[in-house]
């Protein structure tokens, strides 16, 4: 996909300088060229358009945040209606290679086969995201953080470590008093970008871990086939893994962060990590920011990287790019609709107070003008 796009994109970028040029004398011609969807943005004055529906659905991740972002941009531009679904990442995309949506969410970029079904998607990133590991565990202060890799939690995965006070989770958590109760192993049934990164973990970790086989025997991606476990558990979205985990002791899960505030409100516990250097680490916003600084001169045009496990010492090892997935393949009015509300989100959209309160991070400066670059593509 990266290397199908570079001339459009230069003349979508030469185009809507042009444009911007204009000005307002001649607003209808800029409305043509696309960089002016409603009265007032980019320093235009729009002619009189339809009113217009966004179709969203996707990512259970990012859900929360799309939900604010329709709410702020449609007070802003009432003629636009943004509709939003949880319907799991790779619904979102699904929805959005059929047409059955105009946007689709993900938290997994676009795989080879996603673009060879059909090579008119891009995958946008809209805001950085994280994932935490998540566990239920009675009596535990809320100040101790379980220490847990991704070796660990591939043999709780795999079911060959099956109590919390097995010698392999207790040798990296000295100062940790883990109870004797059966460990219950919560995954995601459906097709979830939680998953893909979770699994990912797990498989870049099989990879330095001697005796670690997660990458060979199941892998990663949206679905897996997953090991056998007893007493394991299976939710549908994020908002049932947080309701499974609060209500079963010794529970394990992953989750968006999203959800974390609700998940420390219902005394769920938050896990530190062990990042690519041996280094364990929680969600903050800073561990974030951190590793996803080491990813932003890798990221191709496309957009398409994995931000798993980054080389950063001070990293959080489950970072992600949250991604629209949108067709270039769009009526000119959906089409510019579209332009302005995704250059929208990556712009005012991505301040902290969109962010923070959902425990989102904003793109680098380099990512949104990759993104803009993209964006410049929706009906070119």
């Amino acid at each position: 996909m990266a290397g199908t796009g570079t001339g459009r994109r230069g003349f979508g970028v030469r185009r809507a300088a042009l444009c911007m040029m204009i000005g307002t004398a001649l607003a209808a011609a800029a409305a043509a060229c696309g960089t002016a969807a409603h009265p007032g943005q980019a320093g235009l004055t729009a002619v009189s358009a339809p009113p217009q529906t966004i179709k969203e659905a996707g990512s259970s991740l990012l859900f929360p945040l799309m939900g604010t972002w329709a709410s702020a941009y449609q007070r802003q531009f009432p003629g636009v209606t943004v509709k939003t679904a949880s319907t799991s990442s790779g619904k979102g995309i699904a929805a959005a290679s059929a047409g059955a949506v105009d946007l689709g969410a993900s938290d997994a970029y676009l795989s080879s086969g996603d673009v060879v079904k059909t090579p008119a998607l891009l995958n946008i990133p809209l805001a950085i995201a994280a994932q935490t590991v998540i566990y239920n565990l009675p009596g535990m202060s809320g100040s101790d953080h379980v220490r847990l890799n991704a070796a660990v939690l591939a043999g709780i995965y795999e079911g060959t470590i099956t109590r919390w006070d097995d010698s392999r989770i207790t040798a990296i958590n000295p100062k940790v008093n883990l109870p004797d109760i059966r460990i219950v192993p919560v995954y995601r049934a459906d097709m979830s970008g939680d998953t893909f990164l979770f699994t990912s973990y797990l498989s870049t970790g099989s990879l330095t871990v001697p005796g670690t086989q997660w990458n060979s025997k199941v892998g990663y991606g949206t679905t897996v086939a997953w090991p056998s476990v007893p007493g394991e558990a299976k939710a549908t979205g994020s908002a049932s893994v947080l309701q499974m985990c609060e209500s079963t002791p010794g529970c394990v899960a992953y989750n968006g962060i999203s959800y974390l505030q609700q998940a420390l409100a219902g005394n769920l516990g938050e896990a530190e990590l062990e990042n690519y250097v041996g280094q364990y680490e929680l969600p903050t916003a800073r561990a974030i920011s951190d590793s996803v600084a080491s990813f932003v001169s890798l990221t191709p045009p496309s957009e398409t990287i994995s931000l798993i496990d980054g080389p950063s010492p001070t990293g959080y090892p489950i970072v992600n790019y949250e991604y629209a997935v949108v067709s270039t393949r769009q009526p000119a009015a959906k089409a510019s609709a579209l332009r302005a509300f995704l250059n929208w989100i990556v712009t005012t959209g991505n301040q902290a107070s969109y962010l923070s309160p959902k425990g989102f991070q904003p793109l680098p400066r380099a990512l949104v003008t990759l993104g803009q670059q993209q964006i410049a593509e929706i009906g070119a």
